[in-house]
């Protein structure tokens, strides 16, 4: 179920981007100690979403089943870490690497919830697309997702995985 946001706050398979990790750690950050890298990987894929303007007009567009939509991502991006709410500063350690992902993380977020309070959260995708803001926020989603897949040893150029595929792998280390 989704919280209500703040609009106004400021603050796997193969071909997945996702891949599972074979180590029991990120870094020195155990998988078992907290839920951070079920968060990493929604950050992660809203990032991804939010940032791929082919994947917005091939499958948010387009209606294609599986990926949701634009308000979709906002929650996925924002609702288990309240990054409406604070700045993602607080998870350097846990969800994000550096000071360097967490300033990105939060540009993305304070651009993509100022167009999404602007246009309102039932609006159809095209109404994000078409808002003059808009490249801005997927310029700040694209250098956000780019330095997060980086440092996971990941491709951020391959296609965002279906929301099934995010679930399974979320659920994969319960």
């Amino acid at each position: 179920m989704r919280r209500n946001v703040r609009l106004t706050a400021v603050p796997g398979s193969e071909n997945s981007s996702r891949r599972a990790r074979s180590s029991t750690t990120m870094d020195a950050m155990p998988l078992h100690d907290m839920p951070w890298w079920r968060w990493r990987s929604n950050v992660r894929s809203a990032l991804h979403m939010l940032s791929d303007p082919t994947f917005q007009h091939e499958c948010w567009l387009a209606g294609k089943a599986g990926y949701g939509d634009v308000t979709d991502a906002v929650y996925r991006l924002v609702e288990d870490t309240w990054l409406d709410n604070w700045s993602a500063e607080k998870y350097v350690g846990t969800i994000f690497r550096d000071s360097q992902e967490a300033a990105l993380v939060d540009v993305a977020v304070l651009r993509v919830l100022r167009i999404m309070h602007q246009v309102g959260p039932d609006a159809p995708v095209s109404a994000y697309l078409e808002h003059h803001g808009w490249p801005e926020a997927l310029r700040a989603a694209r250098e956000a997702h780019v330095r997060l897949a980086a440092n996971d040893g990941d491709d951020p150029d391959v296609p965002p995985v279906t929301l099934e595929a995010l679930a399974a792998f979320t659920r994969g280390g319960e």
